[in-house]
């Protein structure tokens, strides 16, 4: 694959064949983050586990310490006191079946997190279809299906990330942007790999962490040792 001149001139500040220590990883990869734009650092984690099966699943819902640097919008399903909740605790939107019919007749999807109330699941399941593809399904195991809708909006407003295994077994996760300081970005990815750790099922034999690398939105991979994590 033929890549552009800036890229090519990124890459040559990688290392190939090294295992970095993570905290050499999140230098090198602020020194190849040069677009106009603040890029998004993110981290591609490959598990030794097998999403084919139920209890080999990794999945959850973490705050980074410093956010994400990015403004996410969230839709609230609700009514009544919780509709009024969420209003007050900053959710962009908050409707019932006018939501649903502004999805699917409009085609309307500007919004980044979807939370539900339990009693709201019922309407909500018939955007599953729609949902589903794009990860913007609500779900119990990621805490956007609940009553207690302040904290959920909150904590999503303040950076909370899910983290699910694909069907190649990789988890990708932003982890922050090009403007954070090392220390904020090492200390997001820190949190991130904690918990991922902590979610390892039972089921999983040999190597859990089988590859962790970060990369900014332009720029080459940095290859992390899995092992010392």
């Amino acid at each position: 694959m033929k890549r552009g001149k800036n890229y090519q001139e990124k890459f040559k500040l990688v290392d190939r064949s090294k295992l970095y220590d993570l905290s050499d990883a999140v230098e090198t990869v602020k020194s190849t983050a040069t677009a106009k734009f603040d890029e998004t650092i993110e981290a591609h984690i490959r598990l030794g586990v097998d999403s084919r099966h139920a209890d080999q699943q990794v999945r959850g819902a973490i705050v980074l310490p410093h956010g994400t640097g990015k403004t996410v919008k969230v839709l609230v399903f609700a009514k009544g006191d919780k509709a009024t909740e969420a209003t007050n605790a900053g959710a962009d939107y908050v409707g019932a079946e006018d939501m649903v019919d502004k999805i699917t007749k409009e085609n309307w999807f500007d919004f980044d997190v979807v939370v539900a109330t339990p009693d709201m699941m019922g309407v909500v399941g018939r955007l599953g279809r729609v949902l589903g593809p794009k990860g913007l399904m609500p779900n119990p195991k990621s805490g956007t299906v609940t009553f207690e809708v302040e904290k959920a909006v909150a904590d999503i407003k303040a950076g909370k990330v899910e983290y699910r295994l694909d069907k190649t077994n990789i988890i990708h996760v932003p982890v922050g942007k090009a403007s954070f300081d090392k220390d904020k970005l090492q200390e997001n990815l820190n949190v991130l790999l904690e918990a991922i750790k902590k979610a390892k099922p039972a089921s999983s034999k040999g190597t859990y962490f089988r590859s962790v690398t970060i990369t900014s939105t332009m720029g080459p991979g940095i290859k992390i040792n899995p092992a010392k994590i």
